[in-house]
């Protein structure tokens, strides 16, 4: 199990401290994807996904399993994006996967409910927080993982132009929605709807 981490250069300490974390608790390798200072606030998720290719077509993995979406900007776009870089199947939402006869058997959470596809092997997965069941590292783990090594590299050792796509150029509120009317009964409320060209 080898675990890719992307962090903001100014936060090399936390990011260090994640990777052991997950070291610890059973990957075998971690990277760290050291972004200029100045790109980080900016990063999309096009030159995330584009990072995430390079890596994959180094370290030729079955599955890749992302989160499902960015806590800063809430895109939920870099796991579509990967997928059709790469040309591989996916499966997002995914709050189980079951592997069998060579396919993923994923259980989404979509609007309706909960929904199971198969797909084929190799794939990207974006994992709802239902997939995991988090523990605790044991003192021992911990220990070990200060001792493995964190491979630093940046989108320019993978040949990946971070250069911003996208330009926000402003944001706005939505306009206020005018307050509801009340009526007295159901012959009312047809009249006013008619009145309305709603029906």
């Amino acid at each position: 199990l080898d675990v890719f981490v992307f962090s903001k250069q100014w936060y090399q300490r936390r990011v260090r401290e994640t990777i052991r974390t997950a070291l610890a608790m059973g990957a075998d390798r971690g990277i760290h994807i050291e972004v200029p200072k100045g790109t980080e606030e900016n990063l999309q998720p096009l030159a995330v996904a584009k990072i995430f290719a390079k890596l994959v077509e180094k370290e030729k993995p079955d599955i890749v399993i992302l989160g499902k979406q960015a806590i800063d900007d809430d895109s939920n776009q870099t796991t579509q994006l990967l997928a059709g870089i790469l040309e591989w199947p996916q499966g997002t939402m995914a709050s189980v996967v079951e592997h069998s006869d060579g396919k993923l058997k994923i259980t989404r959470e979509v609007d309706g409910g909960l929904e199971d596809i198969s797909v084929n092997l190799p794939a990207v997965i974006s994992a709802d927080l239902r997939l995991n069941e988090p523990r605790y590292a044991t003192l021992p783990n911990i220990m070990k993982a200060k001792k493995k090594k964190i491979e630093k590299m940046s989108p320019e050792d993978l040949g990946v132009d971070v250069t911003p796509r996208l330009k926000v150029l402003k944001v706005v509120d939505p306009p206020v929605r005018a307050a509801g009317d009340k009526v007295p009964d159901v012959a009312t409320l047809m009249d006013k709807l008619k009145e309305r060209g709603h029906i």
